[in-house]
């Protein structure tokens, strides 16, 4: 269900048309339609087990789809695709690793680069800019494993972004990130977005960090999306024909709370997971 036409002057960076992937005899997703446009932010919404890993993987490469195509930069998919920035969902970090944050950055110099290295020099002024453009410079020497999860996140980011990608995905990057840490990597990536115009499809299970700043998304239930702008697509009506059952939408002190049950937000049973309120189908209200 594609709420609000993509339009846009330039081409876009990528365009997702008509995907649907079946594993083991079950659809994991089914008939994804959105294009994300140069700079723009978009959030990429679901549960655990909606499908948003299945689908980054098929973005990356790594997972064929059943049908249905992707373009990058608007050319067909291939792996290892050099205008593809990622920073996974889980990196563990070990605190005896004698690896500093400027080391991890540097590892992702050369990951697509052909022909003779940068010199050393050239190196280290690549790796300082990146670390300034990700405000990490002041702890740049410290061991990575012995940094906090937001100062983690953003050496993984400039080590995503070092090779200069056109689109940067990241998966479920504000898990288990208090909240400040959480609005400083979403105001970083969003100041990333618009001066490199790079495109960004950010992975969550909750909206309400990225409401400041998201362009669009694309909101995943059951294999399903819809996209669009929040005001397009975070709706009752659009949201229940997406589940396939009544849902509620509940706007409380500027945040959003989905709820999906036939019992609606009465019905609902809440349980305590890392400090979110979190229930059946829910977009954690924090």
């Amino acid at each position: 269900m594609n709420v609000l036409p993509d339009h846009g002057a330039d081409d876009p960076i990528l365009s997702v048309d008509g995907v649907s992937v079946w594993l083991s005899g079950r659809e994991v997703l089914h008939d994804v339609r959105f294009r994300i446009m140069p700079g723009e932010f978009t959030g990429l919404i679901g549960s655990n087990g909606a499908g948003k890993t299945t689908l980054f993987r098929v973005i990356l490469g790594l997972q064929a789809s059943s049908t249905g195509s992707v373009l990058v930069g608007g050319r067909p998919l291939t792996r290892r695709n050099p205008i593809i920035g990622y920073v996974p969902q889980k990196v563990f970090l070990d605190p005896d690793m004698p690896l500093r944050a400027r080391d991890v950055v540097a590892l992702g110099l050369d990951g697509h680069r052909l022909g003779v290295p940068l010199g050393w020099r050239r190196r280290r002024q690549a790796v300082d800019a990146m670390l300034d453009a990700v405000d990490a410079r002041h702890f740049a020497d410290a061991r990575v494993g012995n940094l906090s999860g937001g100062e983690q996140q953003r050496v993984l980011i400039a080590h995503a972004l070092i090779s200069r990608p056109r689109l940067l995905l990241l998966d479920e990057p504000l898990a288990n990130l208090d909240i400040r840490a959480e609005g400083e990597v979403v105001a970083l990536l969003a100041r990333i977005a618009r001066e490199q115009r790079i495109a960004v499809l950010i992975s969550a299970h909750d909206v309400n960090p990225l409401l400041p700043v998201l362009d669009r998304l694309v909101y995943v239930a059951s294999g399903k999306t819809a996209s669009g702008t929040t005001a397009e697509v975070i709706r009752a009506e659009v949201l229940s024909a997406l589940y396939g059952q009544h849902v509620d939408v509940l706007r409380v002190h500027g945040r959003i709370l989905v709820v999906a049950g036939a019992e609606g937000p009465s019905g609902v049973t809440f349980e305590e997971t890392d400090g979110a309120a979190v229930g059946p189908d829910i977009v954690s209200l924090r």
